[in-house]
């Protein structure tokens, strides 16, 4: 099928796994001179690999998803432009599954997942710092410090019998103050943070239903996506006691990656995929440095390449599947329906569920369920 015999040479996403050899031309192309990001990165510190249980889940989400052409080819496109991908779409189309494609097919790590809601700034997605907790370590260690001794009352100068006052300690010194908790124990990379740390691969984020977020947020991302980077006030401000500070990731908390002066800067700018239902509109600003995809729902030759590759079944070869699908896009015309709806479906039939002949019209209304519109 066509989805699957397109390839095009300068693709470096292919959706079909085995992407070593295209994860080192990655790797080594040159990016736009306007996207050459100067990062130096930790070398104590190693990304997440392609094991592990985060991994395994990123592997299996993005195994499942059937890109066609014009989806590679905006995606390849946002690769080799190093720039932010913007997918709209209905629910359900798999916006958010892509990215973790992308991180599958390439091996590239498990995604880092930022989602949004009306409440997000963009703080939250940079750097997570507990104040309160650093002041009240703080305290407990001002409470922990010994108590000055109360020795004897001086006798004064000149006075009969100072000379003569034997083994009276002079009066105690205050004690030194011990030194304040580490900041870096209270800081920790959030998902967007962590993608910016320098690196010579691309890790991918994942930033969840960004038309959710506040009026603020699209425009307040344009200065990191320029700049591929941050600064950190917390840790600028110690520059000159502690020029470089170990903090978590979003991945580990006690990862432990260098941090100088403040600063977090990338050396290779992350796969960043930004998901929309269209609730609301973007800035030209933001519009104009993101690539984008609109996703249409699938059709039927699209739905049974995922469910060969989700379930291992041939919608061909079985008749009841094939109902399956067309009773599936049947019902997408009266409302949308997500596709996992679908697969859902075919996986209790698999499993003997919902066999009785007179159940068929039930069934359907209770696994395809629409998303939006008069039956929802």
């Amino acid at each position: 099928m066509e989805a699957e015999a397109v390839v095009k040479d300068w693709w470096l996403y292919h959706g079909t796994g085995e992407g070593a050899d295209r994860r080192a031309r990655l790797e080594s192309g040159s990016p736009p001179p306007w996207r050459d990001f100067t990062g130096t990165p930790d070398p104590g510190y190693a990304p997440p690999g392609c094991e592990g249980p985060a991994w395994e889940r990123t592997r299996r989400r993005g195994e499942g998803y059937v890109p066609d052409e014009q989806e590679k080819d905006v995606v390849n496109t946002a690769l080799h432009l190093r720039r932010p991908l913007l997918i709209t779409g209905k629910p359900g189309v798999g916006k958010s599954t892509l990215a973790y494609s992308i991180a599958s097919d390439l091996d590239l790590g498990p995604v880092l997942h930022w989602p949004i809601t009306s409440r997000t700034v963009l703080r939250d997605g940079l750097y997570l710092y507990d104040a309160i907790g650093r002041l009240q370590e703080a305290g407990l260690e001002q409470l922990r410090r010994p108590a000055a001794p109360v020795g004897r009352a001086a006798t004064a100068p000149g006075a009969p019998g100072a000379d003569a006052a034997r083994g009276a300690a002079p009066p105690a010194a205050e004690p030194e103050p011990g030194p304040a908790p580490s900041i870096s124990r209270y800081l920790r990379l959030g998902p967007l943070g962590t993608a910016l740390l320098p690196q010579d691969r691309p890790r991918v984020l994942l930033v969840d239903e960004i038309d959710k977020s506040d009026i603020d947020l699209p425009g307040d991302l344009l200065t990191v996506f320029e700049d591929g980077g941050f600064v950190i006030p917390e840790l600028a401000r110690l520059a000159q006691e502690d020029p470089t500070v170990a903090i978590g990731t979003d991945d580990d908390p006690d990862a432990a990656v260098r941090v100088s002066q403040g600063r977090v800067q990338c050396r290779y700018f992350p796969v960043v995929v930004l998901t929309s239902n269209g609730e609301r509109d973007f800035p030209p600003a933001f519009l104009r440095r993101c690539v984008r995809l609109h996703l249409e729902p699938p059709g039927e030759e699209k739905l049974a390449l995922i469910v060969r590759r989700r379930l291992g079944i041939d919608v061909e070869a079985g008749g009841e599947y094939q109902e399956l699908v067309r009773d599936f896009i049947d019902r997408a015309g009266d409302g949308d329906l997500a596709t996992d709806q679908l697969l859902n479906a075919i996986q209790l039939r698999l499993a003997g569920a919902w066999s009785a002949p007179g159940d068929r019209d039930r069934f359907l209304r209770t696994v395809m369920q629409h998303l939006t519109g008069p039956t929802a």
